[in-house]
C-alpha cells in the first residue's frame, strides 16, 4: 500500500501539470483570489446586509462574479476572452461599489488575473518537435512530434 503512494503522487502531479498547462490556470487563480478579497472586505452581518440594501450586496455580487469569471474558463478555456473581459469590468466596478475594491488589493488582483486570462494561449509544441515535423519526419522524433505534444484547443476565433 505504501509503495504505491509515490507512484500515485507522481501520477496526480502529472495530471495537475497537464491540466494547468491546457487552461488559463494562473489568470483564473489570480481572478478568484481577487474576488475572494473583495468579498472578504465586504463582509458584514446578514442583518446589516438586508437592512442596507444594494450597497451591501454589491460587494458580494462583484466578488462572486469575479470568482465565477475565474472558474468558468477552467472548465471551458475557449471562453477565456469573454470571462476575462467581464472579470476585468467587475474588478474595476468593485473599486466603486465595495470598500475601494477590497482596499484596492482585490481590484488589482482581479485586473491582473483577467489580463493574464485574456492573454493566455494554448501550449505550443516544443521547438525540437516542430523541427522534426518540418523536416518531413526524418528527425529523431520520426515525425511524431505533433502526436507527442498535448492537443491544442480548437479555437473558434
Amino acid at each position: 500500500m505504501l509503495s504505491r503512494a509515490p507512484a500515485l503522487g507522481r501520477a496526480a502531479w502529472r495530471w495537475f501539470r497537464a491540466f494547468r498547462r491546457t487552461r488559463p490556470f494562473w489568470g483564473a487563480a489570480w481572478l478568484v483570489l481577487g474576488g475572494w478579497t473583495v468579498i472578504k472586505f465586504s463582509l458584514g452581518s446578514l442583518q446589516l446586509v438586508v437592512e442596507t440594501g444594494f450597497g451591501a450586496v454589491a460587494g458580494y455580487l462583484t466578488g462572486g462574479g469575479m470568482i465565477l469569471c475565474g472558474l468558468i474558463p477552467l472548465v471551458d478555456p475557449r471562453q477565456r476572452y469573454t470571462f476575462g473581459l467581464i472579470g476585468a469590468v467587475l474588478a474595476v466596478v468593485s473599486l466603486v461599489v465595495s470598500n475601494l475594491g477590497g482596499f484596492v488589493v482585490g481590484m488589482l488582483l482581479g485586473v491582473l488575473g483577467s489580463s493574464m486570462m485574456v492573454g493566455w494561449g494554448p501550449k505550443r509544441p516544443r521547438r525540437r518537435e516542430r523541427r522534426a515535423d518540418a523536416g518531413g519526419g526524418t528527425g529523431a522524433g520520426g515525425g511524431t512530434g505533433a502526436a507527442l505534444a498535448e492537443p491544442a484547443l480548437a479555437e473558434a476565433d
